[in-house]
């Protein structure tokens, strides 16, 4: 009887661990971070103005990992700078500060894959680029409403709080969406 239970137990826990690996999914490939959500929010008004100018699909994605690799860089060096020339009791070594603000800023590179996806399939011919850029618009969308979901799920927080905060974080999007459809359609 004993070990029958204590096969249930690792059962039991075995499950738990792969349901906290699948919620931290995103968290390990950086976007369930403030820099993953800012570099969404960055390549959706990236898209909007890219989109609104005719450009294709690969040239729109040129322009997102140019622009998000600038930004990426720059974050990483205020980071570094930031951290290493901070209080006494804070200051860390150049190297120290670097590899943190390094590991800190994935979140801005891996921002770019969800709407790359739609790119990448409208430069191969299956969608038109309009369309491309709609879909690579609602994929961040859908993203940060997951974001904002996991968060409040994070914090066992009431169905309708995961809610509200997946509507809240998507807004951000939609916002960009709504700039794109009434200043340049």
């Amino acid at each position: 009887m004993m070990s029958s239970m204590n096969k249930e137990t690792s059962d039991m826990s075995e499950s738990s661990r792969e349901a906290a690996d699948q919620r931290d999914l995103l968290h390990q490939v950086h976007l369930s971070t403030e820099e993953g959500v800012y570099g969404l929010i960055l390549v959706a008004g990236l898209i909007a103005v890219a989109g609104s100018t005719g450009q294709g699909p690969v040239q729109t994605l040129a322009f997102i990992a140019i622009t998000v690799a600038v930004f990426w860089a720059a974050h990483v060096y205020a980071g570094t700078v930031a951290a290493h020339s901070g209080s006494a009791a804070a200051h860390a070594s150049l190297g120290v500060a670097f590899r943190h603000s390094l590991r800190r800023s994935r979140g801005l590179l891996t921002a770019v894959l969800p709407p790359a996806i739609p790119l990448v399939l409208s430069a191969a011919g299956i969608f038109d680029a309009r369309t491309a850029d709609w879909l690579a618009l609602w994929a961040i969308v859908g993203v940060l409403a997951v974001l904002g979901y996991l968060a409040y799920a994070r914090k066992g927080a009431a169905i309708h709080v995961r809610l509200i905060g997946a509507a809240s974080t998507a807004a951000f999007g939609v916002v960009i969406i709504l700039a794109k459809a009434l200043l340049h359609h």
